[in-house]
């Protein structure tokens, strides 16, 4: 039997107008130390984009979350942050922002898989 190992989450939100302090879900970065994992799912949804904010540019916003993900996956087109050690992109990942891509602040978590805990919490806060 595999053993518990902790983890943690944020829950990455779409804040079109920072000013106003309104967001919707748009995906989760979950990491986890004991099975050296970090990922993210995200899917941008843009009939809810065109009712929240109809100005926003779904392909820009896109764009940010790509730049995300690369980060987050350490990928070489990543530019600096993605050579980080995992726990360094992830901390960077969730750091307070007033941007239009934001994190919620760091939850806790105990899982056996991480891969799985990440396509729940997706379903259960985004999707």
């Amino acid at each position: 039997m595999q053993e518990n190992g902790l983890f943690e989450y944020a829950v990455i939100r779409l804040v079109p107008k920072v000013e106003r302090e309104e967001f919707f879900n748009v995906g989760v970065v979950l990491y986890c130390r004991g099975q050296r994992f970090l990922d993210m799912r995200y899917s941008l949804d843009e009939n809810k984009l065109q009712a929240f904010c109809p100005s926003c540019d779904a392909d820009e916003l896109e764009a940010y979350l790509l730049a995300f993900q690369r980060t987050c996956h350490g990928s070489h087109d990543g530019g600096p942050i993605a050579k980080l050690p995992a726990a360094e992109r992830f901390r960077w990942l969730t750091a307070k922002r007033s941007t239009v891509i934001q994190t919620s602040p760091v939850h806790p978590g105990l899982c056996t898989d991480a891969q799985t805990t990440l396509e729940r919490l997706y379903r259960e806060l985004v999707l």
